[in-house]
């Protein structure tokens, strides 16, 4: 399946002065965790949180990450998806004393339950105190379609979907960008197109684009037999411009390629110099020898800063140790990364 980036020429990427990414939710969090520095980011990890001895974070499969860029002594926030459930997403905001009503507008990466699973519960849990015009911005229509799970030696399984009428009802619109878009601080990538040498890995299923939206006349095990992989069409990136260092490149899950994902950001920002990237990079299921390209074409991109998340991989991060340990930075729950300081 081909997908390109659509004409960007009068595309103009937003600058913003700083960028603070918050994790909000991911798979574990180290108490112990020693505190780090390095040349390029702020890196402040959240050991004991004041007020709250007797709780903890909680971890799941999934990501959520808090955003905060400042621009001329104004901010903006945003919430880059959602977790696997509402319960460890809100667990967490609360944890870390962010304000609902302080946030400018809701990403979605891309439709799968571990990014948007948290997000029918945190949207029914804050509406009252969110911005009345708040909006959910994603990738693409495809984003609500049903997805289905491979299993190993048994039939794949409906991973269900995300409900838009549900976010709609609750006075959250919606906004598909099939194209780069700008909002107050980041920009989404729009479509990310498949130049390198990178391939979709084995990961969901979905009915063809043909398939009726409507409920049709097939037995489950005929619509498990007209199932197509997932191209991901509707997954984007979310990028900021940070003056003086560089792009920073968001990429949640990079099912699409993480060298497909910088180079699409590179393309619409007509920014050249990668100051940071960070995210899933879904190699946890790649085999070594693909790992290995994947951080060699990372390498050639010279970023200053990589801190890998949730579906990276051991193989990554070993590989990154061995090759490029002076960019690659650790991630917790509850750490926050400053860039542009």
């Amino acid at each position: 399946m081909e997908i390109e980036t659509k004409d960007v020429r009068n595309f103009a990427a937003p600058s913003v002065d700083s960028l603070a990414v918050r994790v909000v939710v991911d798979s574990a969090y180290d108490r112990f965790i020693d505190d780090a520095t390095h040349p390029a980011v702020r890196i402040e990890h959240v050991r004991h949180i004041p007020g709250h001895e007797r709780s903890t974070f909680a971890g799941e499969w999934g990501l959520s990450l808090h955003l905060e860029s400042a621009q001329a002594g104004s901010r903006a926030q945003y919430l880059l998806d959602f977790g696997y459930t509402p319960e460890v997403l809100i667990r967490n905001f609360a944890l870390l004393d962010l304000d609902p009503a302080r946030i400018d507008g809701l990403i979605l990466s891309h439709g799968h339950r571990d990014h948007y699973g948290g997000l029918d519960g945190f949207v029914a849990r804050h509406r009252a105190q969110m911005q009345s015009d708040i909006k959910l911005f994603t990738g693409g229509d495809s984003a609500f379609a049903e997805k289905w799970i491979k299993r190993r030696n048994a039939e794949p399984v409906s991973w269900g979907k995300l409900d838009r009428a549900a976010i709609e009802s609750e006075r959250v619109a919606t906004v598909c960008c099939d194209r780069a878009h700008a909002l107050v601080g980041p920009f989404t990538t729009g479509p990310i197109a498949r130049t390198s040498f990178e391939r979709i890995l084995d990961s969901t299923l979905v009915e063809p684009a043909t398939a009726p939206a409507a409920p049709d006349h097939f037995t489950e095990a005929e619509r498990l037999g007209r199932l197509v992989p997932d191209q991901h069409p509707d997954e984007h990136a979310t990028c900021y411009v940070v003056q003086g260092r560089g792009l920073v490149v968001i990429s949640s899950c990079g099912h699409v390629g993480l060298i497909n994902t910088i180079k699409a950001a590179m393309a619409v920002s007509g920014v050249g110099k990668l100051h940071a990237v960070l995210g899933g990079f879904h190699l946890g299921p790649a085999p070594m020898d693909y790992v290995e390209h994947t951080v060699a074409e990372l390498k050639s991109l010279n970023p200053d800063v990589v801190v890998p998340m949730h579906c990276s991989g051991g193989k990554f991060i070993a590989a990154m140790q061995r090759d490029m340990p002076d960019r690659l930075v650790t991630s917790n729950i509850g750490t926050r990364f400053i860039f542009g300081i």
